[in-house]
C-alpha cells in the first residue's frame, strides 16, 4: 500500500453544528497538514457564529497570524492546501448559485491535479434518481 498524499474533504452541517465539532474538524485538518498530507476542502455551507469566515478562516487562524476575511457576496469557500513547507492555501470564495471553479489538489510540492467540481456536480445531479432529486429540491 502507498502513502496518502492528498485528501478531499467536503464540509457537512455536522462539522459546524457545535464548537466541539468545529474544533475537531480544524484539529484533524491541521494534523493532516502536519503529516505532509495535502488537502482540498469544499465548504459550501454558509458561515456560522462559530466560523464567521468559513471553515478556511478557522483553519487559517491556527496557521497564520494574518486574518482571512470572506467577501460579503461570496460566503462559501473552496480551499486547497499544499502541506509545504511552507504550508500554502489557495482559496476561492464562491457565491450562492455561482458555478464551482476547478480546484487544484496537490500531490507534492510542485504537482497537482485539477478537480472539476462543477462538471462533477452536474454529472452526478443528472444521474440522481428522480425521487431523491425531488427530496433534495424540497430542502432548498
Amino acid at each position: 500500500m502507498g502513502d496518502v498524499v492528498a485528501v478531499l474533504k467536503i464540509v457537512s452541517p455536522g462539522n459546524k453544528d457545535s464548537r466541539a465539532a468545529l474544533s475537531s474538524f480544524v484539529a484533524k485538518t491541521l494534523a493532516l497538514l502536519t503529516r505532509g498530507i495535502n488537502l482540498l476542502i469544499i465548504d459550501l455551507l454558509p458561515p456560522t457564529k462559530r466560523d464567521p469566515e468559513g471553515i478556511h478562516g478557522a483553519i487559517w487562524a491556527e496557521l497564520e497570524e494574518a486574518p482571512f476575511a470572506l467577501p460579503a457576496d461570496k460566503p462559501l469557500t473552496l480551499a486547497s492546501y499544499a502541506a509545504g513547507p511552507p504550508k500554502t492555501a489557495y482559496v476561492e470564495p464562491v457565491g450562492f448559485g455561482e458555478p464551482l471553479p476547478n480546484m487544484p489538489l496537490f500531490l507534492g510540492a510542485h504537482s497537482h491535479v485539477q478537480v472539476p467540481l462543477e462538471e462533477t456536480y452536474e454529472r452526478t445531479w443528472s444521474l440522481c434518481p428522480p425521487p431523491l432529486r425531488e427530496h433534495v429540491e424540497q430542502l432548498a
